[in-house]
């Protein structure tokens, strides 16, 4: 497969991973409430959805505990990381949904040779099992998740890594951020790929549209994105640059 010459207008594609490539908040939620439910940190999935969305897995126990007014002992944090990883890997074994034209946008990307990452707030193993159950192995040349930064979404630590797990990848000496698209599904998310230089289509896959007003893009789902519709956008994002710097 060739990858994109240095010269075009689209350079990488970097997707989140919980909400983009796969729909695993059901599970997430199921793993989490495995893990606090026996401390009487439980909630419904409408609750979770509004207030945990967005976190990692430590900023969610430790936004669990800051909740209910509790203290959390930091030795007491890793256990509970490990027991929901555990569970996490338990439902992923049975098998996790993705969301319609995922798979399909990876593949059409990959064989324009265009260079593709993920840039998630989950677990490396995780992300790496997501990644496996959906058949794409291989199709990413670059990998960051939570083990892997001090400062998850969203601080922009996650994408800058990506961009330059992706530039060191390809073997470029240097990589545009703004010739590379972020797709994201929340708040968070947006914000961190922002931080990091990215151009963000964001998907109505976890937030609404009113919430994902900070994207430079927003579609309601990935069947509407292709190749030339991204090169278009980095494109017409570029060319505003030029104008408004030119003034």
């Amino acid at each position: 497969m060739q990858c994109k010459q240095k010269g075009a207008p689209l350079r990488a594609v970097i997707f989140d991973c919980d909400g983009i490539l796969v729909d695993t908040e059901p599970l997430h939620y199921r793993a989490f409430q495995k893990v606090l439910a026996p401390l009487g940190l439980g909630h419904d999935f409408d609750h979770y959805t509004e207030h945990f969305i967005g976190f990692d897995d430590r900023d969610a126990i430790i936004h669990a505990f800051r909740e209910a007014g509790r203290q959390l002992e930091p030795a007491a944090l890793e256990p509970l990381l490990e027991a929901k990883s555990r569970a996490m890997q338990e439902l992923i074994e049975q098998g996790v949904p993705t969301f319609p034209g995922v798979v399909e946008l990876v593949r059409e990307l990959g064989a324009r040779g265009v260079p593709l990452a993920v840039a998630s707030g989950a677990l490396r193993h995780e992300v790496d099992a997501f990644v496996r159950v959906l058949g794409l192995a291989g199709a990413f040349c670059a990998i960051v998740a939570a083990d892997d930064v001090k400062r998850s979404k969203p601080d922009p630590e996650t994408y800058a890594q990506a961009l330059q797990r992706v530039r060191g990848a390809q073997g470029w000496s240097t990589l545009d951020p703004a010739s590379c698209i972020a797709i994201e599904d929340t708040p968070a998310g947006i914000q961190s790929a922002h931080g990091a230089g990215l151009f963000v289509v964001a998907v109505t896959n976890s937030f609404p549209r009113s919430e994902l007003m900070k994207a430079d893009h927003i579609v309601g789902s990935l069947l509407d994105m292709d190749f030339s519709r991204m090169e278009m956008l980095v494109q017409q994002k570029q060319r505003e640059s030029i104008g408004v710097q030119s003034k």
